[in-house]
């Protein structure tokens, strides 16, 4: 109920609500883009600053290590229960999406975090950046291992996997996050300090308009459930809680802190909409992005954000890892 009753929260329902009842509200897009890269950089300039103060130490690189394991290795499981219902270049947009992770999902998390007074760490921030390209390998790996035509390298299709890795590698999500935390290596305390009241004052209300924004696209894609069916309706709910589990189980695994745990379990359990369809329309043109998309955003996103978060938190208190 805390989570529920957060202004973050409760900003993004009120963009549903505004969405379903046909209201003009809306947000421009050179606005919503300027809090994106906001939120990006605050996020990953805190977790650089976090990360010059304690390195990284075993425990660290185990994490960042189980977490790119887990985006490259997950979409080869879920791509065989969506073989049962789709498509082979369906089946492995999908499956990419959701090994992939959701940025916005994970600075809600943050913002969670921040209101319990639970500390996390800043490698976090390294994990998640590092988790959004292996999900993309792993689809077009699946697509093309699927493909019973055997293709004659072109000119044309090498410049299409080199636009592919650009887009995986350096799309502007990844820029930024990366960038940034690099920044907050560099600078450290000194550099930290020096942009705070720019960086951490006004997070929460920037996330509040954010999600609003977040919560009328979500809230207009409802219309397209339809098209992907019941089936993909379950297993966008579905896919979360099982992967969100098993990064619960992970963390336990491997000995992290409460905080630690929940921001591993929403980057196991989110699914990309940004970053991954982006190089899914270089690198699966085949595919629907009504499908992959809609399952995202309107689905797996809204889930995560009003119940997943406080639901994987409260496993992580029940199996005893501490704070």
């Amino acid at each position: 109920m805390d989570l529920l009753l957060s202004p973050p929260i409760l900003f993004f329902l009120l963009g549903i609500i505004a969405a379903l009842v046909r209201s003009d509200l809306e947000i421009p897009k050179p606005v919503v883009r300027l809090l994106s890269i906001y939120l990006l950089m605050s996020i990953g300039t805190y977790g650089g600053y976090k990360l010059s103060l304690g390195g990284l130490d075993g425990t660290a690189l185990a994490t960042i290590g189980a977490a790119m394991l887990a985006s490259f290795a997950m979409p080869f499981v879920t791509y065989r229960v969506l073989r049962l219902k789709l498509n082979v270049a369906d089946s492995a947009a999908v499956a990419a999406t959701f090994g992939s992770i959701s940025a916005v999902t994970f600075v809600t998390a943050v913002a969670f975090l921040d209101n319990q007074e639970v500390t996390y760490s800043g490698y976090m921030v390294a994990a998640m950046a590092l988790m959004e390209s292996p999900a993309i390998v792993s689809g077009v790996l699946l697509a093309r291992l699927a493909s019973s035509k055997v293709q004659v390298p072109s000119p044309q299709a090498e410049r299409g996997e080199s636009s592919l890795w650009r887009e995986a590698l350096f799309n502007g999500a990844v820029l930024v996050l990366v960038g940034s935390m690099l920044i907050g290596v560099l600078t450290g305390e000194r550099g930290w300090t020096s942009i705070q009241p720019l960086m951490e004052e006004p997070f929460k209300g920037v996330l509040c308009i954010f999600l609003l924004d977040m919560g009328l696209v979500a809230a207009r894609r409802l219309k397209d459930i339809r098209r992907v069916g019941v089936f993909l309706v379950l297993f966008g709910i579905l896919a979360a809680v099982v992967q969100g589990l098993v990064g619960v189980g992970t963390a336990w695994l491997l000995g992290v802190n409460a905080g630690d745990a929940l921001l591993l379990a929403i980057l196991f359990g989110s699914a990309s909409y940004i970053a991954v369809p982006a190089a899914l329309r270089l690198a699966l043109p085949e595919a629907n992005p009504s499908i992959y998309v809609t399952i995202a955003l309107a689905i797996t996103f809204p889930f995560n954000i009003v119940l997943g978060i406080p639901m994987y938190y409260a496993i992580i208190n029940a199996i005893g890892i501490a704070a």
